[in-house]
């Protein structure tokens, strides 16, 4: 399998996970942590309105756990895939722990140009891109056409909410 063939692979189950998170209520956002044979560590989906927690980013749990599960070189060898690029809050904590890479399917800015189409309400926190908040981080991202299958995700999501 080539790089970029696992790259795509893990980006469609963050997919998955941003869908499953659809399906329970919560908007489209779903990641994987990778080590650095290509062996998935951990994943988690976003569950800010079913915890009832607006911090219960997927990004920001996997920091949270490579904090407890890894020593400092794993985590630095470590992968982030995820559906979304990470806020400034989850780009914070992945670099303060010390991961490595993050792809991710969709930017933020696209996001918030998509929430804009809709007539969402921008978010409470400033567009950032990762390379901003965590300079030192390797970051590819954004990768089609997952970026594109995102945007039906949210699009989906953005239907049920009040405008």
């Amino acid at each position: 399998m080539t790089a970029a063939s696992r790259d795509l692979a893990h980006l469609r189950r963050c997919v998955a996970l941003a869908a499953e998170a659809v399906e329970a209520g919560d908007d489209p956002f779903g990641s994987v942590l990778v080590d650095a044979g290509g062996a998935v560590l951990a994943e988690a989906r976003n569950r800010e309105i079913s915890s009832a927690d607006p911090t219960a980013h997927p990004e920001l749990e996997l920091a949270q756990w490579a904090a407890k599960h890894l020593p400092p070189d794993a985590r630095a060898a470590a992968s982030v895939y995820t559906s979304g690029e990470h806020c400034p809050m989850c780009a914070a904590a992945h670099a303060w722990v010390g991961l490595g890479r993050i792809v991710f399917a969709a930017s933020s800015a696209q996001l918030a140009g998509w929430r804009s189409e809709w007539g969402l309400a921008a978010g409470p926190v400033a567009v950032l891109p990762v390379a901003v908040v965590a300079p030192g981080t390797p970051v590819t991202g954004p990768v089609p056409p997952v970026d594109q299958e995102m945007r039906m995700l949210h699009e989906r999501a953005a239907s049920r909410k009040p405008s």
